[in-house]
């Protein structure tokens, strides 16, 4: 299928210029099927990976919307416009500050020879920039829902004029529990607008709410969903808990990795290995949503200059990093969520360059990469040699047939040497004088039944006939009954205990008749 080119999409010179002046050239498939429907106008669910670029996909087709609409009302017929503070025309709802940032960088790079103005609203930060830069009157406004609730109830933001909504990273956006805040704003904006749903994964909960605000949608669907650019080449290393920061020491230094974004789970997690890092002599930072919003900006201006070489995140910033060329992403800590290992993973191999995700499994972690594997279908290769193994051998993953057995468990179920049968206990068989070899349990089991065989075969020889075990128990009372009462004992005794149970007692030891209740 032929790509066409920038040139071939029908844009405004001011927009072609600038793409030349970021390299750009061949838009990437998102976008060459993207940005035509848009700039008709129609509403449109686009289903992309990270990396792919969705954001010019939308911002390039509302520059030039946008920037036609101003032309339009600075002609002469509608000068009565000029002077006026113009409204807010477009609004795009991002889940996170880093993200925001980005799009708002995009905005202005592929807008730097319009008219348009833009201006980016967050939380963890104070406010009066922001409202400063509302007051002056912007078209594009990008938003983290929080902020703009806040400023909206504070009557910074108006909305009744908004001709544009974008809502990017959807599924993000649901996952991070925004659904009740991004309900609130669409219920503030105009029911007649265009509007523009991107997400990385599809689930059917997107599904629903994209039925629910777009009209009439085009569906761009590009890759198959969650799954992996084929410029990341993936790899894993088992290895144990304890040796991971020391395993991923080895491999900066042996691999020469100049700059690596690294993932953990946890913000304590990340704040740990960023002081393991610079202990073994790694300039690292960590940033997370416990770091204030300008420490944050500025460890990721410190990674993009190359002033640290270990940058540690935790999965806010898995969609908000965008680095050009950044050739390595780590998975310190396995994602127990799948999708979010594909989001991750997207940092590198961008536009077209090649990148090399490395994840780090423990033994705790094997079922989790089970799960990506089954997702992205497709085996994540292992590395075997290295100087940190997992202990009791590298485990078995196989996508889509359940768990394996963990190492310790195959060692469990290694083939053992068959027990010896045992043969029913007959006493001819066994040769005279030798006693079957029993475990304790066994012991303990057989003393619980009633005499040994070895027993039961030594009163055959004294008694005669064999008795069953009734009847030595029969002869058993009638001792004791003997002892305590003078009768006569076994064979001797007159009579048999009665077949209820009820034994015979010795005279003077009768059961007492029933003359009312004991006093």
């Amino acid at each position: 299928m032929h790509q066409p080119s920038f040139d071939q999409l029908d844009l405004i010179e001011p927009i072609r210029k600038a793409l030349r002046s970021e390299g750009y050239t061949t838009p990437t498939p998102i976008q060459a099927q993207s940005i035509p429907y848009l700039l008709e106008g129609r509403d449109l669910l686009g289903c992309a990976q990270t990396g792919t670029g969705k954001t010019a996909a939308f911002a390039i087709p509302l520059i030039q919307r946008l920037t036609n609409s101003i032309s339009a009302d600075s002609a002469p017929g509608n000068a009565q416009q000029r002077g006026a503070r113009r409204p807010i025309k477009a609004l795009i709802l991002t889940p996170t500050r880093e993200l925001a940032i980005q799009i708002e960088e995009s905005f202005r790079a592929y807008g730097r020879h319009t008219p348009l103005k833009y201006t980016v609203i967050f939380g963890g930060v104070g406010q009066k920039p922001q409202t400063d830069a509302l007051r002056a009157g912007v078209d594009v406004l990008i938003a983290t829902p929080g902020r703009l609730l806040d400023l909206m109830g504070q009557g910074y933001v108006h909305l009744k004029d908004l001709e544009y909504f974008v809502l990017d990273e959807a599924d993000r956006m649901l996952d991070m529990g925004f659904i009740h805040d991004v309900r609130k704003v669409i219920a503030a904006i105009p029911p007649k607008r265009q509007t523009l749903f991107f997400s990385a994964t599809m689930p059917p909960e997107i599904q629903r709410l994209s039925s629910s605000i777009l009209t009439n949608p085009v569906k761009v669907e590009v890759t198959p969903v969650s799954s992996t650019a084929e410029t990341v080449q993936q790899q894993v290393y088992f290895t144990d808990k304890s040796n991971k920061a020391a395993l991923l020491t080895h491999l900066m230094q042996q691999m020469d990795i100049r700059q690596v974004l690294v993932f953990t789970r946890t913000k304590h997690g990340a704040d740990k290995l960023a002081r393991l890092l610079v202990k073994a002599g790694i300039s690292a930072d960590a940033i997370h949503g416990n770091k204030a919003q300008n420490y944050r900006q500025r460890a990721l201006n410190n990674f993009k200059d190359k002033k640290i070489r270990a940058l540690v995140a935790t999965d806010i910033a898995a969609r908000g990093i965008d680095i050009d060329l950044l050739g390595f992403v780590v998975n310190y800590e396995i994602p127990n969520v799948p999708e979010t290992y594909v989001h991750r993973i997207g940092r590198t191999g961008r536009a077209g360059a090649s990148g090399l995700a490395i994840s780090l499994c423990d033994q705790e972690e094997v079922e989790y990469l089970r799960d990506i594997q089954k997702l992205i279908k497709r085996d994540v290769p292992e590395v075997e040699e290295h100087p940190f193994p997992m202990t009791g051998g590298t485990p078995v993953v196989d996508p889509g047939r359940g768990k394996r057995p963990q190492p310790q468990q195959r060692a469990a179920q290694q083939p053992r040497s068959p027990r010896p049968e045992r043969a029913p206990q007959r006493h001819n068989d066994r040769p005279e004088g030798q006693r079957p070899a029993q475990q304790h349990g066994d012991r303990q089991r057989n003393n619980d039944r009633g005499p040994r065989p070895e027993r039961q075969h030594e009163q055959r020889q004294e008694s005669g006939p064999a008795k069953d075990y009734a009847t030595l128990t029969r002869d058993l009372i009638a001792e004791v009954d003997a002892f305590l009462g003078g009768k006569p004992s076994g064979g001797q005794q007159q009579g048999q205990p009665k077949q209820t149970g009820e034994h015979r007692r010795p005279e003077g030891q009768g059961r007492r008749r029933w003359r009312g209740p004991r006093r």
